[in-house]
């Protein structure tokens, strides 16, 4: 069974009977106490290994507890420890500035030992729950952009599913007809996928839908837009895009992924595409005109045999 860690308390006083009386209370209370005489000493301490708590004297030879404080606090490796002020300074300007550094606390000495216990368990415990509260927003943010990427990512291949995409499609089709400028949509269908799943198996049909949808990343441009569409079929919107350089990408693409080897348990898979390929014209009033045009090249593309790349 592991043994708790203690709680670490760096003592930083330069008169020694106060550091004694400290470190043993401290200690008979299961703190680990490391004490230290010096402004200077206590900065290489704490940037040695940082304690969970730091008890600090304000006036010391070498550097006073303000300049210690101001520097650990400009520092984002120690900048969350607590730090409770020690001083015989009972003035109320003392005090505030202890607060303005950074302090989280201050005691006047001489000290009563429970008070300084009292003070030690309140400012771990809020520096515990703190810490807490840290982790758990930040594990809420990482699952929130989790959700966000699910929500809008097919989940099989990583490209963008149909809802999603369709959102992205409306906006740069909003924007080629509010700018005019071109646009370029291509679909393309993996040919006789069936076959790919009734010969190696679904799970083999799902690596080649991967690699299909890893090949096209590759080939695309970062502004360009790719969604899976239905189960084999891929659509990959062009923006600033005419229908020749819109071809010549098409058709780049074919043939990238009729050189794909992808290996299963059950043998090496070729497959081949058919791709439809139309730019956006006046007469389009929407999207949706768009993909259905697109989608007449790509259906034009199968009855010509399939593997290559026809335009609307």
């Amino acid at each position: 069974m592991t043994t708790p860690k203690l709680p670490t308390i760096l003592i930083v006083d330069d008169t020694p009977a106060n550091l004694r009386l400290l470190a043993q209370l401290l200690a008979d209370h299961q703190y680990e106490v490391r004490p230290v005489t010096k402004g200077t000493a206590a900065l290489a301490a704490v940037r040695a290994a940082a304690p969970d708590l730091i008890l600090l004297d304000i006036r010391m030879p070498d550097l006073d507890g303000y300049s210690v404080c101001e520097q650990l606090k400009a520092d984002e490796a120690t900048r969350s420890i607590p730090i409770i002020f020690l001083s015989a300074l009972g003035d109320t300007d003392d005090k505030l500035k202890a607060f303005q550094v950074g302090g989280v606390d201050y005691i006047t000495k001489p000290f009563h030992p429970e008070e300084v216990l009292a003070r030690v368990r309140t400012h771990l415990a809020l520096e515990q729950a703190r810490s807490a509260l840290e982790v758990a927003n930040r594990e809420l943010k990482e699952a929130l952009v989790r959700q966000e990427y699910l929500a809008r990512t097919d989940w099989l291949t990583g490209v963008l599913n149909r809802s999603h995409f369709f959102a992205l499609g409306v906006h740069n089709f909003n924007n080629a007809v509010r700018y005019h400028r071109p646009l370029a949509l291509m679909m393309f269908d993996i040919d006789h996928f069936k076959q790919v799943n009734d010969r190696f198996g679904h799970p083999a049909g799902d690596l080649v839908l991967q690699e299909v949808a890893r090949v096209t990343i590759e080939q695309m441009r970062s502004a360009d837009v790719i969604g899976r569409y239905g189960g084999e079929e891929f659509i990959v919107l062009l923006p600033n895009t005419g229908l020749d350089a819109a071809m010549t990408t098409a058709e780049r693409l074919r043939e990238q992924i009729s050189q794909l080897e992808v290996v299963t348990e059950r043998g090496v898979i070729t497959v081949t595409v058919s791709i439809g390929v139309a730019e956006h014209l006046p007469s389009d009033e929407s999207i949706e005109r768009l993909i259905d045009r697109v989608d007449q090249a790509l259906y034009a593309a199968k009855a010509q045999g399939r593997n290559c790349v026809v335009s609307w």
